[in-house]
């Protein structure tokens, strides 16, 4: 007999398009809602990382400085053409607006009594390249395989100098976070985001506030449009967006590795009322044997492991169990 508390939910984009208020399975309870817990402005700017610099001194500084105050920050001149991430954000849109018959095909299988989220998502795994399964890649439209793949490829380069520079500014060996997660066996999915307009934004989330479980993740959004938030010191700050700039957040995985000298933000996205949209969320992670804990040489008398070890996998199945319920599992391996 089957199990009736699990179904195919309709995607958000169908039910947005004849509502005027959201569905009581997407409204958070009152104490939970963005209405309650409004962003304000970054007290400075969002620190902007010049990725063509990374290996210069000063440049260096800055993204240290940035992952210990934000744990996440912009990049510029990151070798990603403008066209190629037009191109993959025009081949999510044309994903998401075709029929529903053919994006059921990629949807997810939800319990009945979770509250969801305002937005519709394709996961995709792509790293290891071995171990694609091109029946969960689109066929339609015809150019997004190739499309993911290229900029995959691209973001892949990206993520191997951001861990490469950090693990030069905490005088490890550069290459000790890339050998950490696997090397060329590290996984990677993308997540296609599609965010309809919400007729009544202050209810509901985007995305729920949660924190990233692997080691990096790079985010690319469509058209500048806003609605990325970040927590810091119990305060919510807006992340600005700009058009064709990525941006980086740490994880979990690399908080525990670097013994939490840099922090894996808590995120959430709030919806708007007017426009759609559209993000790219390409997770780099860490192989599931692999075993997480502070690297030993960040580790002294004066500074001891502030994290136990956990096996990568073990960590990911906490990090699910700990997200239903709102909390972050990263807080129980803290020593």
């Amino acid at each position: 007999m089957a199990d009736e508390s699990w179904s195919v939910p309709t995607p958000v984009q169908e039910v947005a398009a004849g509502v005027v208020e959201p569905p009581s399975q997407f409204v958070l309870q009152e104490q939970d809602r963005p209405g309650s817990q409004l962003a304000t402005d970054m007290p400075e700017p969002i620190p902007m990382i010049d990725l063509s610099r990374l290996t210069e001194d000063d440049e260096a500084a800055k993204l240290q400085s940035a992952l210990q105050s934000w744990g996440l920050f912009l990049i510029t001149n990151h070798g990603i053409e403008e066209s190629l991430m037009d191109a993959v954000m025009g081949a999510s849109r044309d994903f998401f607006h075709q029929p529903l018959e053919e994006k059921q095909k990629y949807n997810v299988v939800l319990s009945k009594d979770q509250t969801l989220d305002w937005h519709d998502r394709l996961f995709i795994r792509v790293d290891p390249e071995d171990e694609r399964n091109l029946a969960f890649w689109p066929k339609h439209p015809e150019s997004f395989r190739d499309i993911l793949h290229e900029y995959a490829s691209k973001t892949k380069t990206i993520t191997r100098k951001i861990l490469r520079a950090m693990a030069r500014v905490l005088e490890l060996d550069e290459d000790y976070f890339i050998s950490q997660i696997g090397g060329d066996k590290a996984p990677a999915l993308a997540r296609f985001n599609y965010y309809p307009p919400c007729p009544r934004p202050e209810l509901v989330f985007g995305a729920r506030p949660h924190s990233d479980g692997g080691a990096l993740t790079i985010l690319l959004v469509a058209n500048g449009v806003g609605g990325l938030q970040v927590q810091r010191d119990g305060i919510w700050y807006a992340v600005p967006s700009k058009p064709h700039t990525l941006v980086v957040n740490l994880a979990d995985s690399m908080e525990i590795m670097n013994n939490g000298i840099f922090k894996s933000p808590v995120h959430r996205v709030v919806t708007n009322s007017e426009q759609e949209r559209l993000s790219l969320a390409m997770f780099y992670g860490v192989q599931g044997h692999k075993m997480l804990e502070p690297a030993a040489g960040l580790l002294d008398e004066k500074r001891p492991a502030r994290y136990r070890k956990i096996k990568a996998f073990d960590y990911i199945v906490g990090l699910r169990e700990h997200f239903s319920k709102g909390k972050r599992f990263i807080e129980t391996l803290k020593i």
